[in-house]
């Protein structure tokens, strides 16, 4: 095995740097850190030769590619001695190639490789009973001279997790996770082909629960002792990895990737862990059809079926304690005498994530409690907590965001507009982004789709319809804080004037002191959030924000200013107003609206909707409006206000929990530019307009739960474009018009807890039908209809009672 990796080698090699840095100006920075890393890796090196242990071939293998990357840094530090030092051209060249190098051996030092190597020499050299405590500590040593280096998934949560056999409540979390990949893992092992996935945000400790399986004594019996574990990182040499692969699965020295096994492959089972696996690409080129072989995927991004998809779930609250106590303090609960509270306030905005518990316990370790303090206030502004916290867990999180298409990143910084630890509807987002970027609605969601797919944010489901049941309109996203700060930091990057987005990371009493430091010129910004209490209107300074596009005004409280600055944004296109406060506000300086000639969405939650008059001035580009909480009084209930003159192009109307609104006003169907209506959750509705029949271009119409609603008009079958019905949780309802069949265009109805007891004869005739959600006293009756009209799905739905909206 000496001849692997040669212990002169690397202590020549760590020479070689250290003169280099004294030599080449160009070379000096990158000299000095490759020489401290290797040189923090030579005692390991040296326990790894003297064992006197022969490592299995692809162990050998491994070391062997290790060994090549420092035979090349050795030579082109020979390169770079003959070098002129004044020849600067040559010398920038050669950094750059340093620079590639240090990459190759970080991800060889960051990855659980070499400890892997490590336990099967200190295993085989003294059996079971030794402990690996010496080697942890090595491990320890060299994760904290590595400086400004990227740390990877959970490794500085292995040091704390798997090196002390007492942890109390911090192994819960690691054990459920065990339990549940382990249960897949026997479950599917047998499968031809089967790909099992651990996913979760950067730093959530995916690491090191596959470090824990790799060595459980269940997993390693049930696969025979055949498990291979690579890490793959971002830039893999993947012609390296498949042949090791390969010779792991076939036992076939040589590299010959052929469509025909050769006979002598068994078909035992056989564990492959791929750890750090970024694409789905990259993971194509590392499986093989080879019976018996069960590949484990550890990634960022969710490679794997969501059914044989484990996702790390975060520490709760005692072991999040226990974690961040054992950084900071060296033992696992708060030390007596220190203050509980500035600790309970540290943990809770780490939120779970075990890095930022780690590092953040480890930057504030032996300091005073009022550099405590200032953590604090820093961490609630979406701020790092110090340099080593922006090095360490933003750069580490950055760095999933460089796998993004431009205009993806652009959609993951947008999301720090919102409030920490809320549910946002989605339908905000996607109007904000269709505002911002030019997307379509459908291209906007794939975007949120392909965020959540790589655990930047969540999609949350309204649980009352589970998964199958679930549409566009039924979904919240959730972001982790520590994500949302990571979109914050990046955004409030540079002067205030010149950024593009202007965000509140939390709720003040007034706005930022540096804006207001420099309102003296415009501001460039395109997203602006403001998040405080009630504002009055001397609460406010002018802004001028020629280029802003999107607002977002998040407050609590009854009585609300609206910013008069906003009759001054002429290229606002959304506008979102939220209370977030126990009441309904009454907004104030309204009549600044007339002035927004290009305002598109409008949302407004929890507000008292502003009375309407035949002297409104009409809102010409609005296509989107929305209203949820809110009290509407009299402002569509006027016979003489002309709806459509106002609202002359709106498109999209959206009326929820709405508990005021009794009766639906004939000039609402009377805009006939509407494609989509849903007006739901409002319990006081007894009965629909019967000039529906005006809404020719009417797509999509939600009347979800309300309750009172007794019948439908027949007018709706006259609705020439219609497409989808929603009358779920109309308990009153207890029929259907029977011409429902002459709506030939509809694709979709749901109906579920109503009380319809019969279907109209005429279904049969609805042949553009292809899915129906119903309860079961129906569903004989619509599989009747299934058997006339083809390629019709009919599902019955079980009922569901959540409270879950409450939560607001």
């Amino acid at each position: 095995m000496a001849d692997i990796i040669g212990g002169e080698v690397v202590t020549e090699l760590v020479r070689q740097l250290y003169a280099i840095s004294k030599k080449a100006y160009r070379c000096r920075g990158i000299a000095v850190k490759l020489a401290t890393m290797i040189e923090s890796l030579e005692p390991t090196i040296k326990e790894i030769l003297y064992s006197g242990v022969e490592l299995s071939p692809h162990r050998q293998a491994q070391l062997g590619m290790f060994s090549r990357t420092l035979d090349k840094c050795r030579k082109l530090t020979e390169k770079v001695l003959r070098c002129n030092r004044w020849n600067m051209v040559r010398q920038a060249y050669h950094a750059n190639k340093m620079e590639d190098l240090e990459k190759k051996i970080s991800c060889f030092l960051h990855g659980p490789l070499l400890f892997q190597i490590l336990a099967d020499v200190h295993h085989l050299r003294a059996g079971n009973e030794v402990r690996f405590d010496r080697i942890d500590r090595n491990l320890s040593s060299l994760y904290d001279k590595m400086g400004s280096m990227k740390i990877r998934g959970g490794g500085m949560v292995r040091e704390a997790m798997v090196t002390d056999g007492d942890l109390g409540n911090l192994g819960v979390g690691l054990e459920l996770g065990k339990r549940k990949v382990k249960e897949m893992l026997f479950k599917f092992s047998d499968d031809e082909g089967t790909l099992i996935g651990i996913s979760g945000m950067s730093g959530s400790g995916k690491t090191t629960l596959v470090i824990e399986l790799a060595r459980d004594d269940e997993v390693r019996g049930h696969f025979g002792k055949r498990v291979l574990f690579l890490t793959v990182s971002q830039s893999p040499d993947l012609g390296e990895l498949r042949s090791l692969i390969w010779e792991f699965l076939t036992d076939c020295n040589k590299p010959c990737f052929v469509a025909t096994l050769p006979e002598s492959v068994s078909h035992t089972r056989k564990l492959v862990i791929l750890d750090d696996v970024w694409t789905r690409e990259c993971l194509d080129q590392l499986m093989f059809k080879v019976p018996g072989t069960t590949t484990l995927v550890v990634s960022r991004s969710k490679l794997a079926c969501p059914s044989t998809t484990y996702d790390v779930e975060l520490l709760n609250e005692g072991e999040a304690t226990a974690l961040f106590c054992l950084s900071a303090f060296n033992q696992k609960s708060i030390p007596l005498g220190f203050s509980q509270s500035l600790v309970k306030q540290v943990v809770k905005e780490c939120k779970g994530l075990p890095l930022s518990l780690k590092v953040v316990g480890a930057s504030l370790r032996n300091q005073r409690e009022k550099y405590w303090e200032g953590a604090v206030n820093r961490l609630s502004r979406g701020e790092p907590a110090d340099e080593t916290h922006e090095s360490k867990v933003f750069a580490q999180i950055e760095a999933t965001l460089e796998t993004l298409d431009p205009k993806t990143r652009e959609c993951f910084l947008d999301m720090g507009a919102f409030p920490e630890d809320k549910k946002i509807p989605l339908d905000v987002i996607i109007n904000m982004w269709v505002e911002l970027h030019d997307l379509e609605d459908a291209t906007a969601f794939a975007v949120l789709v392909d965020l959540s797919n790589r655990n930047l944010l969540t999609l949350v489901k309204d649980p009352r319809f589970g998964a199958m049941y679930t549409s566009y309109y039924d979904i919240f996203v959730t972001q982790h804080d520590v994500l949302r700060d990571l979109a914050l930091h990046l955004s409030n990057r540079g002067k205030v004037n010149r950024r593009d987005r202007l965000l509140m990371p939390k709720r003040e009493s007034m706005l930022p002191r540096e804006w207001e430091r420099t309102n003296d010129e415009p501001y460039n910004a395109r997203v602006v959030s403001i998040h405080t209490g009630e504002m009055s209107e001397m609460d406010w300074f002018d802004m001028d924000l020629p280029k802003a596009e999107v607002l977002i005004l998040n407050f609590s409280s009854d009585n609300y200013v609206l910013p008069p600055f906003i009759a001054k944004m002429s290229k606002l296109r959304a506008l979102v107003i939220i209370n977030n406060g126990m009441s309904p506000a009454r907004l104030h300086d309204f009549s600044i609206f007339p002035n927004l000639a290009k305002l598109s969405s409008l949302w407004l939650e929890r507000v008292y909707v502003p009375e309407l008059s035949s002297s409104t001035v009409p809102f010409r580009s609005l296509h989107k409006m929305s209203l949820i909480n809110c009290k509407i009084g009299n402002s569509f209930d006027q016979t003489a206000l002309d709806m459509a003159q106002i609202f002359p192009y709106l498109s999209d109307l959206t009326i929820d929990h709405c508990d005021d609104l009794v009766e639906l006003s004939p000039t609402i169907f009377g805009i006939t530019s509407l494609k989509s209506a849903s007006i739901t959750n409002c319990p006081l509705i007894d009965e629909l307009p019967r000039n529906l029949s005006k809404l020719k271009a009417l797509q999509l119409l939600r009347l979800y739960a309300c309750p009172e609603l007794r019948s439908l008009p027949v007018e709706l079958c006259e609705l020439p474009s219609l497409k989808y019905l929603d009358i779920s949780q109309c308990l009153h309802l207890s029929s259907v018009p029977e011409e429902l069949g002459k709506i030939k265009t509809l694709e979709k109805i749901d109906m579920r807890e109503c009380s319809v007891s019969s279907i109209p004869s005429s279904a049969v005739s609805l042949t553009s039908l292809r899915h129906v959600i119903c309860d079961t006293e129906t569903l004989s009756m619509w599989e009747e209809v299934q058997k006339v009209v083809p390629g019709l799905r009919v599902e019955a739905a079980e009922k569901y009672i959540s409270l879950e909206w409450l939560e607001g």
